[in-house]
């Protein structure tokens, strides 16, 4: 047991950004499950998409959060805040002829 000033206890803690040993383990087990079963997910998600290809694709996003991560949205303004791309317009195809 600890009392006051004992010089056993770490009073720095655990690094900023370092994930304790438990969390770290069940990436790893995450991880190793959905290597060892790569084919079956393939083959599970063509299954789910023959029925319902938006459920097949929620799927995958929901996988896809557990590896790739998430990109914060940015919103980019002028120095008095006002929209950046305020001017610029997009065209595609010809202008329509005035007949």
């Amino acid at each position: 047991m600890f009392s006051k000033g004992d010089p056993r206890i770490n009073r720095e803690g655990r690094p900023a950004g370092v994930p304790n040993e438990a969390t770290k383990k069940m990436k790893e087990a995450f991880a190793l499950l959905v290597e060892a079963n790569l084919e079956n997910m393939s083959t599970w998600l063509e299954q789910v998409a023959q029925e319902d290809p938006k459920s097949a694709m929620e799927m995958v996003i929901k996988l896809s959060e557990r590896f790739v991560p998430k990109l914060s949205q940015q919103q980019l303004t002028d120095a008095d805040g006002g929209d950046l791309f305020k001017n610029i317009t997009f065209k595609f195809g010809d202008e329509p002829k005035d007949e």
